[in-house]
């Protein structure tokens, strides 16, 4: 929707609006954000050592609306679900506590052993190995259950990055 990004949210693609209807009709409820994607998310990581890789920076937008949803989710106690790893990394990349809304630039590298603070689960596709996108869905679901998810789609023959399968990560 805004224009500075090198390649599209693919996660948020596997919501039909027949999806977000049902999503809508059990009282889910949808905020944004915009990460501009830059082309390091797709540089391999090269350093022997995750913690030596050096991660890009990119800007993004928190809004008031966004901010305040999530807020009210959380004081509800529902789950904070992020639609990619993109809207992960703009929300990780908050202090802890209330989210205000904010725009800056973000190095966050997200990677084993990550606290997290405000992403309770993540929507996303199957990404590639080396990359700064694997390390954040091992982050997410613990570095063995990666290993093991990635080994269940490799032999069932899920289709791999951008435009491929997704999975629910809590």
């Amino acid at each position: 929707a805004n224009e500075g990004s090198i390649a599209a949210p693919t996660a948020g693609l596997h919501f039909t609006a027949e999806i977000l209807a049902q999503l809508d009709a059990k009282g889910i409820r949808r905020a944004f954000v915009t990460l501009h994607v830059g082309l390091g998310t797709f540089k391999p990581i090269a350093a022997d050592e995750l913690n030596d890789h050096a991660m890009h920076s990119e800007s993004y937008t928190l809004s008031s609306s966004t901010a305040d949803a999530i807020n009210l989710a959380k004081q509800e106690s529902r789950r904070v679900i992020s639609v990619g790893t993109t809207a992960a990394r703009v929300l990780e990349s908050q202090p802890p506590g209330n989210l205000r809304a904010a725009s800056g630039q973000t190095r966050i590298f997200i990677y084993p052993p990550y606290i997290w603070k405000h992403v309770d689960a993540l929507i996303t596709n199957f990404h590639l190995p080396r990359s700064t996108l694997i390390a954040l869905v091992a982050a997410r679901a613990g570095l063995d259950a990666q290993r093991r998810i990635y080994r269940e789609a490799i032999e069932h023959r899920y289709r791999f990055f951008s435009y491929g399968d997704s999975s629910l990560l809590e």
